[in-house]
């Protein structure tokens, strides 16, 4: 007989973009990923900054990529201490955020998001992100606070 380990088939999306509010989404899903025993993937997406009519400089040493794996990697330190058992997979993709959390999370179990993050709309109640997840997600959708 063999010892195989079985990874989960339970899968957890969760959005995390270095807000306060997608840290507490964060934890909450890794959470919910100890009591049902299901993978966690948390994802953060980047995009080159637009400039409409006015022009800006970027460093040559600006790299969007590389920033984003660092707000990742720092978010999953900050939850991996208290949620140990939990497998985290950090998931980087070059996109808006939206539709990459609804892609990545198509099979998913669970969606997971904060209500605002680093959106530009800082006076609706619910994120931009958020509302266009729970418009187009096709799995259960959990909206932190």
């Amino acid at each position: 007989m063999t010892d195989q380990t079985k990874e989960s088939t339970h899968r957890i999306v969760v959005g995390v973009d270095g807000s306060e509010s997608s840290l507490g989404a964060l934890e909450w899903a890794a959470n919910e990923a100890t009591l049902t025993g299901s993978t966690l993937e948390a994802v953060t997406s980047w995009i080159w900054p637009n400039t409409y009519a006015n022009a800006f400089y970027l460093s040559d040493l600006y790299d969007p990529a590389a920033e984003a794996h660092k707000v990742l990697d720092d978010a999953i330190e900050r939850v991996q201490s208290a949620y140990p058992d939990v497998t985290i997979r950090p998931i980087v993709v070059e996109g808006h955020p939206a539709p990459a959390l609804v892609g990545a999370s198509l099979g998913a179990d669970l969606l997971v998001v904060g209500s605002r993050g680093r959106g530009e709309f800082s006076g609706m109640l619910l994120g931009s992100v958020s509302e266009y997840c729970t418009h187009n997600v096709g799995c259960p959708i959990t909206i932190v606070r």
